[in-house]
Protein backbone atom coordinates (compact mmCIF):
# COMPACT_ATOMS: atom_id res chain seq x y z
CA UNK A 1 0.00 0.00 0.00
CA UNK A 2 1.12 3.45 -0.90
CA UNK A 3 1.61 6.44 1.54
CA UNK A 4 -1.46 8.44 2.38
CA UNK A 5 -0.29 12.11 3.64
CA UNK A 6 -2.27 13.61 6.40
CA UNK A 7 -1.94 17.20 7.47
CA UNK A 8 -1.18 17.31 11.23
CA UNK A 9 -2.95 20.12 12.99
CA UNK A 10 -0.91 21.29 15.53
CA UNK A 11 -0.18 24.44 17.62
CA UNK A 12 3.79 24.68 18.00
CA UNK A 13 3.85 20.67 18.25
CA UNK A 14 0.99 20.59 20.32
CA UNK A 15 -1.27 17.78 17.88
CA UNK A 16 -4.93 18.23 17.81
CA UNK A 17 -7.29 15.50 18.14
CA UNK A 18 -8.78 15.75 14.54
CA UNK A 19 -5.40 14.81 13.92
CA UNK A 20 -5.45 11.62 15.37
CA UNK A 21 -8.61 10.91 13.78
CA UNK A 22 -7.31 11.39 10.47
CA UNK A 23 -4.39 8.68 10.97
CA UNK A 24 -6.77 6.26 12.04
CA UNK A 25 -8.61 7.18 8.74
CA UNK A 26 -5.51 6.95 6.99
CA UNK A 27 -4.85 3.47 7.80
CA UNK A 28 -7.29 2.31 6.33
CA UNK A 29 -5.93 3.35 3.29
CA UNK A 30 -2.61 2.83 3.21
CA UNK A 31 0.54 4.03 5.20
CA UNK A 32 -0.13 7.28 7.11
CA UNK A 33 2.75 9.74 6.44
CA UNK A 34 2.10 13.02 8.28
CA UNK A 35 3.11 16.41 7.08
CA UNK A 36 4.27 18.61 9.76
CA UNK A 37 4.40 22.56 8.64
CA UNK A 38 6.28 24.99 10.53
CA UNK A 39 7.70 24.49 14.29
CA UNK A 40 6.72 21.53 15.88
CA UNK A 41 7.63 18.10 14.32
CA UNK A 42 9.68 16.74 16.68
CA UNK A 43 7.54 17.74 19.54
CA UNK A 44 4.43 15.86 17.39
CA UNK A 45 6.37 13.08 17.10
CA UNK A 46 5.16 11.06 19.42
CA UNK A 47 1.88 11.46 19.37
CA UNK A 48 1.81 10.91 15.69
CA UNK A 49 3.83 7.78 16.26
CA UNK A 50 1.44 6.65 18.55
CA UNK A 51 -1.37 6.87 16.10
CA UNK A 52 0.31 4.96 12.93
CA UNK A 53 2.49 7.62 10.90
CA UNK A 54 5.43 5.97 9.80
CA UNK A 55 7.11 8.88 8.59
CA UNK A 56 6.99 12.55 9.05
CA UNK A 57 7.54 15.18 6.62
CA UNK A 58 8.43 18.36 8.18
CA UNK A 59 9.02 21.71 6.23
CA UNK A 60 9.81 24.63 8.64
CA UNK A 61 10.50 28.08 6.81
CA UNK A 62 9.27 31.09 7.55
CA UNK A 63 6.52 31.97 5.01
CA UNK A 64 4.59 29.44 6.54
CA UNK A 65 3.73 31.75 9.77
CA UNK A 66 4.91 34.92 7.71
CA UNK A 67 1.87 34.36 5.38
CA UNK A 68 -1.69 33.31 4.22
CA UNK A 69 -2.74 29.70 3.52
CA UNK A 70 -0.68 29.91 -0.11
CA UNK A 71 2.74 28.72 1.55
CA UNK A 72 1.30 26.03 3.23
CA UNK A 73 -0.25 24.58 0.26
CA UNK A 74 2.50 24.55 -1.62
CA UNK A 75 4.40 22.81 0.61
CA UNK A 76 1.95 20.34 0.65
CA UNK A 77 1.84 20.01 -2.58
CA UNK A 78 5.71 19.57 -2.98
CA UNK A 79 5.35 16.66 -0.73
CA UNK A 80 2.82 15.03 -2.29
CA UNK A 81 4.61 15.52 -5.86
CA UNK A 82 8.01 14.12 -4.48
CA UNK A 83 5.97 11.28 -2.35
CA UNK A 84 3.69 10.31 -4.91
CA UNK A 85 0.90 9.53 -2.04
CA UNK A 86 -2.49 7.36 -2.86
CA UNK A 87 -4.08 10.04 -0.78
CA UNK A 88 -4.30 12.84 1.02
CA UNK A 89 -6.38 14.21 3.87
CA UNK A 90 -7.02 17.25 5.78
CA UNK A 91 -8.99 18.32 8.64
CA UNK A 92 -12.33 20.11 7.09
CA UNK A 93 -11.71 23.55 8.78
CA UNK A 94 -11.62 26.88 6.87
CA UNK A 95 -8.07 26.62 6.24
CA UNK A 96 -8.10 23.22 5.54
CA UNK A 97 -10.19 23.32 3.35
CA UNK A 98 -8.60 26.14 1.10
CA UNK A 99 -5.21 24.22 1.75
CA UNK A 100 -6.89 21.20 0.11
CA UNK A 101 -8.68 22.53 -2.80
CA UNK A 102 -5.02 24.64 -3.66
CA UNK A 103 -3.47 21.51 -3.31
CA UNK A 104 -6.08 19.47 -6.14
CA UNK A 105 -5.47 22.00 -8.45
CA UNK A 106 -1.75 22.05 -8.77
CA UNK A 107 -1.80 18.81 -9.11
CA UNK A 108 -4.74 18.36 -11.12
CA UNK A 109 -6.34 16.06 -8.64
CA UNK A 110 -10.40 15.73 -7.86
CA UNK A 111 -11.43 16.92 -4.48
CA UNK A 112 -14.03 16.08 -1.71
CA UNK A 113 -14.78 18.14 1.05
CA UNK A 114 -16.59 17.45 4.39
CA UNK A 115 -16.31 13.67 3.88
CA UNK A 116 -18.06 12.19 7.46
CA UNK A 117 -16.31 8.63 6.49
CA UNK A 118 -13.87 7.03 4.56
CA UNK A 119 -13.70 3.14 3.72
CA UNK A 120 -11.20 1.48 2.76
CA UNK A 121 -11.59 1.90 -1.71
CA UNK A 122 -11.25 5.77 -0.64
CA UNK A 123 -15.11 6.11 -1.20
CA UNK A 124 -15.95 9.39 0.85
CA UNK A 125 -19.47 9.59 3.06
CA UNK A 126 -20.86 13.20 2.49
CA UNK A 127 -24.09 14.63 4.11
CA UNK A 128 -25.36 16.97 1.31
CA UNK A 129 -27.89 19.60 0.84
CA UNK A 130 -28.63 20.07 4.86
CA UNK A 131 -28.33 16.51 5.56
CA UNK A 132 -31.38 15.68 3.67
CA UNK A 133 -28.94 13.00 1.53
CA UNK A 134 -26.15 10.90 2.28
CA UNK A 135 -23.13 10.77 -0.92
CA UNK A 136 -20.91 8.18 -1.60
CA UNK A 137 -18.32 9.93 -3.69
CA UNK A 138 -14.97 8.74 -5.02
CA UNK A 139 -12.08 10.63 -6.75
CA UNK A 140 -11.54 9.34 -10.11
CA UNK A 141 -8.68 11.94 -11.44
CA UNK A 142 -5.11 12.17 -9.96
CA UNK A 143 -4.45 12.03 -6.20
CA UNK A 144 -7.32 11.97 -3.71
CA UNK A 145 -7.75 14.77 -1.95
CA UNK A 146 -10.19 14.60 1.32
CA UNK A 147 -11.34 16.83 3.97
CA UNK A 148 -12.60 15.09 6.99
CA UNK A 149 -14.55 16.84 9.42
CA UNK A 150 -14.22 16.29 13.22
CA UNK A 151 -15.43 13.53 15.27
CA UNK A 152 -16.01 11.57 12.07
CA UNK A 153 -13.88 8.64 14.02
CA UNK A 154 -13.00 7.40 16.84
CA UNK A 155 -9.02 8.03 17.26
CA UNK A 156 -7.08 4.44 17.74
CA UNK A 157 -3.63 4.29 18.47
CA UNK A 158 -1.25 2.03 16.49
CA UNK A 159 2.24 2.31 17.86
CA UNK A 160 4.56 3.55 15.21
CA UNK A 161 8.18 4.85 15.04
CA UNK A 162 8.15 7.02 12.42
CA UNK A 163 10.87 9.03 10.79
CA UNK A 164 11.92 12.25 10.38
CA UNK A 165 12.61 13.46 6.81
CA UNK A 166 12.96 17.34 6.84
CA UNK A 167 11.52 19.02 3.28
CA UNK A 168 12.65 22.49 1.88
CA UNK A 169 10.46 24.50 -0.02
CA UNK A 170 10.81 26.99 -2.54
CA UNK A 171 7.92 29.22 -2.63
CA UNK A 172 6.23 31.08 -5.11
CA UNK A 173 6.15 34.61 -5.68
CA UNK A 174 2.53 34.72 -5.64
CA UNK A 175 2.14 32.68 -2.12
CA UNK A 176 4.17 35.40 -0.37
CA UNK A 177 1.28 38.45 -1.69
CA UNK A 178 -0.47 38.39 1.83
CA UNK A 179 1.45 38.83 4.79
CA UNK A 180 0.45 38.18 8.08
CA UNK A 181 0.82 41.63 10.23
CA UNK A 182 -0.21 40.90 13.41
CA UNK A 183 -1.60 37.22 15.26
CA UNK A 184 -3.63 38.03 19.27
CA UNK A 185 -4.47 35.28 20.84
CA UNK A 186 -8.22 33.82 21.17
CA UNK A 187 -9.62 34.20 24.84
CA UNK A 188 -10.13 30.97 26.51
CA UNK A 189 -13.06 29.88 27.53
CA UNK A 190 -11.07 26.56 29.08
CA UNK A 191 -14.33 24.44 26.99
CA UNK A 192 -12.83 22.58 24.01
CA UNK A 193 -13.28 24.08 20.66
CA UNK A 194 -16.39 24.07 19.44
CA UNK A 195 -15.94 22.35 15.56
CA UNK A 196 -13.71 19.59 17.37
CA UNK A 197 -15.79 18.80 20.80
CA UNK A 198 -17.71 15.57 21.28
CA UNK A 199 -20.40 17.22 23.13
CA UNK A 200 -22.03 20.39 22.38
CA UNK A 201 -24.98 22.63 24.37
CA UNK A 202 -26.62 24.82 22.44
CA UNK A 203 -28.94 27.77 23.14
CA UNK A 204 -31.47 29.25 20.44
CA UNK A 205 -34.08 31.61 20.78
CA UNK A 206 -35.96 30.44 23.76
CA UNK A 207 -33.14 31.29 26.30
CA UNK A 208 -34.93 34.67 25.69
CA UNK A 209 -31.57 36.85 26.99
CA UNK A 210 -28.16 36.88 27.09
CA UNK A 211 -28.50 36.22 30.68
CA UNK A 212 -30.71 32.86 29.83
CA UNK A 213 -27.15 31.65 28.30
CA UNK A 214 -25.73 30.65 32.08
CA UNK A 215 -28.01 27.53 32.39
CA UNK A 216 -26.38 26.45 29.04
CA UNK A 217 -22.91 27.11 29.96
CA UNK A 218 -23.31 25.45 33.37
CA UNK A 219 -24.69 21.85 31.55
CA UNK A 220 -21.63 22.46 29.19
CA UNK A 221 -18.92 22.54 31.91
CA UNK A 222 -20.56 19.98 33.64
CA UNK A 223 -20.11 17.98 30.81
CA UNK A 224 -17.12 19.16 29.55
CA UNK A 225 -18.51 20.22 26.34
CA UNK A 226 -18.25 23.10 23.94
CA UNK A 227 -20.88 25.83 24.05
CA UNK A 228 -23.52 26.83 20.51
CA UNK A 229 -25.77 28.75 20.02
CA UNK A 230 -28.27 29.39 16.92
CA UNK A 231 -28.38 32.19 14.18
CA UNK A 232 -31.27 33.62 16.59
CA UNK A 233 -29.62 33.89 19.55
CA UNK A 234 -26.22 35.20 17.86
CA UNK A 235 -28.11 38.19 15.65
CA UNK A 236 -29.75 39.09 19.08
CA UNK A 237 -26.94 39.62 20.65
CA UNK A 238 -26.96 37.26 23.03
CA UNK A 239 -23.99 35.27 22.44
CA UNK A 240 -21.04 35.78 20.53
CA UNK A 241 -21.28 34.84 16.58
CA UNK A 242 -18.17 32.99 16.73
CA UNK A 243 -20.73 30.25 18.42
CA UNK A 244 -22.87 30.17 15.99
CA UNK A 245 -24.05 27.45 14.78
CA UNK A 246 -26.01 26.68 11.73
CA UNK A 247 -25.61 26.92 7.58
CA UNK A 248 -24.02 30.29 8.04
CA UNK A 249 -22.05 30.06 11.04
CA UNK A 250 -20.18 26.51 11.99
CA UNK A 251 -21.12 23.05 10.95
CA UNK A 252 -20.43 20.65 14.16
CA UNK A 253 -20.43 16.87 14.10
CA UNK A 254 -20.09 15.81 17.56
CA UNK A 255 -21.02 12.63 19.63
CA UNK A 256 -23.72 14.27 21.22
CA UNK A 257 -25.82 17.09 20.35
CA UNK A 258 -28.26 18.95 23.42
CA UNK A 259 -30.73 21.63 21.61
CA UNK A 260 -32.25 23.73 23.88
CA UNK A 261 -34.70 26.46 23.11
CA UNK A 262 -33.64 25.91 19.34
CA UNK A 263 -37.12 25.87 16.88
CA UNK A 264 -35.13 23.73 14.32
CA UNK A 265 -34.89 25.90 11.39
CA UNK A 266 -33.17 24.39 8.74
CA UNK A 267 -30.75 26.85 8.78
CA UNK A 268 -29.63 25.21 12.23
CA UNK A 269 -30.03 21.64 11.05
CA UNK A 270 -27.55 22.19 8.41
CA UNK A 271 -25.17 22.60 11.02
CA UNK A 272 -25.68 20.11 13.25
CA UNK A 273 -27.55 17.25 11.68
CA UNK A 274 -24.65 14.59 11.37
CA UNK A 275 -23.92 14.13 15.33
CA UNK A 276 -24.39 11.13 16.52
CA UNK A 277 -26.81 11.90 19.00
CA UNK A 278 -29.61 14.55 19.44
CA UNK A 279 -31.28 15.89 22.42
CA UNK A 280 -33.76 18.48 21.98
CA UNK A 281 -35.55 20.44 24.70
CA UNK A 282 -38.47 22.80 24.18
CA UNK A 283 -41.48 23.75 25.43
CA UNK A 284 -43.69 23.74 22.08
CA UNK A 285 -44.02 20.01 21.49
CA UNK A 286 -44.61 20.84 17.61
CA UNK A 287 -41.28 22.29 16.95
CA UNK A 288 -39.06 20.87 14.31
CA UNK A 289 -36.30 20.12 16.14
CA UNK A 290 -38.38 17.37 17.22
CA UNK A 291 -38.30 15.13 14.39
CA UNK A 292 -35.02 15.35 13.93
CA UNK A 293 -33.77 14.46 17.56
CA UNK A 294 -33.60 11.17 19.06
CA UNK A 295 -34.43 12.39 22.49
CA UNK A 296 -36.93 14.93 23.23
CA UNK A 297 -37.95 16.79 26.70
CA UNK A 298 -41.05 19.29 25.95
CA UNK A 299 -40.59 21.84 28.63
CA UNK A 300 -39.12 24.98 30.10
CA UNK A 301 -35.43 24.99 29.69
CA UNK A 302 -35.22 26.96 32.46
CA UNK A 303 -36.81 23.95 34.60
CA UNK A 304 -35.22 21.25 32.60
CA UNK A 305 -31.53 21.88 32.17
CA UNK A 306 -30.49 22.66 35.84
CA UNK A 307 -32.36 19.25 36.58
CA UNK A 308 -30.18 17.89 34.04
CA UNK A 309 -26.93 19.73 35.11
CA UNK A 310 -27.76 18.62 39.05
CA UNK A 311 -28.27 14.80 37.91
CA UNK A 312 -25.10 14.97 36.34
CA UNK A 313 -23.13 16.43 39.07
CA UNK A 314 -24.34 13.92 41.21
CA UNK A 315 -23.30 10.63 38.73
CA UNK A 316 -20.26 12.32 38.52
CA UNK A 317 -19.56 13.58 42.09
Amino acid sequence: MGEVLVLVDHVDGAVRKTTTELLTIARRLGEPAAVVLGAGADAAAATLGAYGATKIYAVDAPELAEFLVAPKAEALAAIAEKASPSAILVTSSAEGKEIAARVAVRLGSGIITDAVDVDASGAATQSAFAASYIVTAKVTTGTPVITVKPNSAAPEEAAASPTVEQVAVTFSEAATKARITEVAPRAKSGRPELTEAAIVVSGGRGVGAAEGFGVIEALADSLGAAVGASRAATDAGWYPHAFQVGQTGKTVSPQLYIANGISGAIQHRAGMQTSKTIVAVNKDAEAPIFELADYGVVGDLFAVVPQLTDEVAKRKG
